[in-house]
């Protein structure tokens, strides 16, 4: 396992070597490969285990019974998912994982990070404090795509999201994690009036792109 990849990750944040590999053995550490389209978690089932995308990407997503997708968000290299639902291993998963590449994910046993031991290892504080920071910062990127699904105009919706990227990239010249279909899914659009939507916010002067990168211009 490389250390140094992991020790830039938000779970084993200002851990020594020592203390990563005490994490590792106690959390049960296990990689895994996936295909690209493979179901990685399933909706309805139970899991124990967070999960480390190592490389890859990982598409969150829920389908209703008739089919109609809502892609939540989507996890690159370093970051993780299923958080939550494996500090609550009872509670049932809403939501699937899928692999949108081939990808490889270091799952994590996370529950134990809850248990009162004395003393308490320093590993152990320390991952449970950075386990807190992993999940009240997807909480925000959850509450950040109710205001960008929020503006009931399909433009509304494109600003709002793509004013919220340019704010955490600190440019207005930046690239989207998403291609045009996982974008419409993401803001609860069709593709084809999401395609005509930017294709007039380009002719007004608005913004310009290429693919997912895209720049926005500021009016006069």
């Amino acid at each position: 396992m490389d250390l140094e990849y992991l020790k830039k990750t938000a779970l084993f944040k200002n851990m020594t070597d020592t203390e990563i590999r005490s994490a590792l053995k106690a959390l049960q550490a296990d990689e895994k490969s996936y295909a690209r389209n493979e179901t990685i978690l399933h909706a309805g089932s139970r899991t124990d285990r967070m999960g480390l995308v190592l490389s890859g990407n990982v598409r969150i997503e829920s389908t209703d019974i008739w089919g109609n997708r809502t892609l939540l968000n989507k996890t690159g290299p370093g970051h993780y998912f299923a958080e939550s639902y494996a500090l609550l291993p009872e509670e049932p998963m809403l939501v699937d994982a899928v692999a949108d590449e081939d990808c490889r994910i270091l799952f994590l046993k996370v529950d134990t990070l809850g248990s009162a031991d004395e003393p308490v290892e320093t590993w152990k504080a320390k991952a449970a404090a950075n386990l807190l920071g992993i999940s009240v910062r997807k909480n925000l990127s959850l509450s950040g795509r109710s205001f960008h699904t929020s503006p009931k105009t399909i433009r509304g919706r494109v600003m709002a999201y793509l004013n919220s990227v340019s704010l955490k990239a600190r440019s207005n010249e930046f690239d989207i994690p998403f291609d045009r279909q996982q974008l419409a899914d993401y803001l609860n659009l069709e593709r084809s009036a999401l395609s005509k939507e930017l294709g007039k916010m380009r002719r007004d002067k608005i913004l310009s792109f290429r693919k997912n990168h895209f720049i926005l211009h500021k009016t006069q």
